[in-house]
């Protein structure tokens, strides 16, 4: 990388990867090359905007993630954040800081994974920021999107009497990253692992997690839809957010949280609970949500309609003001928010 200042680095690691067609399709009238991007807003919506940082050692390292899988799933975070809104991600800013001696091929990966999500949900990378650093590599993305003016779906909108659901199979990430932290391995050496087996499927959920933003749409249009939030930190993390911002109590009902095979099958030989990769986990990024219980079985037809999973897995009290797990022998235990956090001291 040392042959390469800022500006060249920029235009090896952007260039020619979407088309001026795309972009003005897009709505974006200047993109990368200026002091800043410009772009038209659709009219009668409102702006939503997030941003989600990786940095190496803390959220990746060799054994854990491919070069293109950090760039991948660094964007399918941030683009995540916006499915949870009911929002549709329109365009994202990379910033990248990376230690000198870093490999061209190494950045080049990156941006290989950034892009190829990015296109995948058609977000037009309009910008950003490139350094160096002293420690080791940090990208951020910011990820901006568009919702119909009020119509955003907020934490804060869970009702007394609400049913809580998920769509899809929670802690398959955690389990797959447990996995590759007990094999140790640097990605060059991982095994031929067969792509049907149950760790390579936990690989792909824990390396190439999918946003749902098209669910996030069709909860968004069905207006009945109360809180949403995506599971970046675990189950229990998520609820007890909802429960906070909305000024209510959840019960999660445990016989009725789904278990994905590959995660019973691994949980079983690793002699662990999937419970607790389920509560505790995190960045499934699936959603979780509340709707009224009235309209629970004509929104899971709708959804297997359209070829996803609806999962009724509680329901929004108001007798206790954090997150319960109701149990299979039927006691009701309280549930700790843990999960994923910078800053916890355990």
């Amino acid at each position: 990388m040392s042959s390469l200042d800022e500006f060249a680095l920029i235009r090896r690691l952007t260039e020619g990867k979407q088309s001026a067609a795309f972009q003005q399709a897009s709505g974006v009238d200047k993109g990368i090359g200026d002091d800043a991007a410009v772009a038209y807003l659709a009219p009668g919506c409102q702006l939503v905007m997030t941003c989600d940082t990786m940095t190496e050692s803390i959220h990746f390292q060799p054994n854990t993630m491919r070069d293109s899988d950090v760039g991948y799933k660094a964007m399918a975070a941030a683009i995540s954040d916006i499915g949870a809104m009911g929002a549709i991600p329109r365009y994202a800013l990379v910033a990248l800081s990376i230690p000198q001696e870093t490999p061209l091929h190494k950045l080049e990966a990156i941006y290989q994974g950034l892009y190829e999500c990015a296109n995948r949900w058609s977000v037009v990378i309009v910008g950003g920021d490139t350094t160096s650093c002293i420690g080791g590599l940090t990208l951020t993305v910011t990820v901006i999107g568009e919702v119909s003016e009020g119509q955003a779906l907020l934490r804060s909108s869970a009702k007394t009497g609400d049913v809580l659901f998920a769509t899809g199979e929670l802690g398959c990430s955690a389990a797959g990253l447990d996995y590759l932290l007990q094999q140790a391995l640097p990605f060059e050496q991982w095994p031929n692992i067969d792509k049907d087996s149950a760790e390579a499927r936990l690989i792909a959920a824990h390396c190439r997690p999918e946003p749902q933003i098209e669910i996030g749409q069709l909860l968004q249009q069905s207006k009945v839809c109360g809180a949403l939030n995506d599971v970046s930190d675990g189950l229990a993390s998520e609820a007890w957010e909802i429960a906070q911002a909305s000024g209510v109590g959840i019960d999660l009902i445990e016989d009725r949280i789904p278990i994905a095979d590959e995660l019973m099958a691994y949980a079983e030989k690793a002699e662990k609970d999937p419970l607790h990769y389920i509560l505790y986990g995190g960045e499934d990024y699936k959603l979780i949500g509340t709707m009224q219980a009235e309209h629970a079985i004509e929104m899971q037809i709708k959804f297997r309609e359209a070829g996803h999973s609806l999962y009724i897995i509680g329901y929004v009290n108001a007798e206790d003001s954090g997150v319960r797990l109701v149990q299979s022998s039927g006691y009701v235990v309280p549930i700790e928010k843990k999960g994923y956090n910078h800053f916890r001291k355990d």
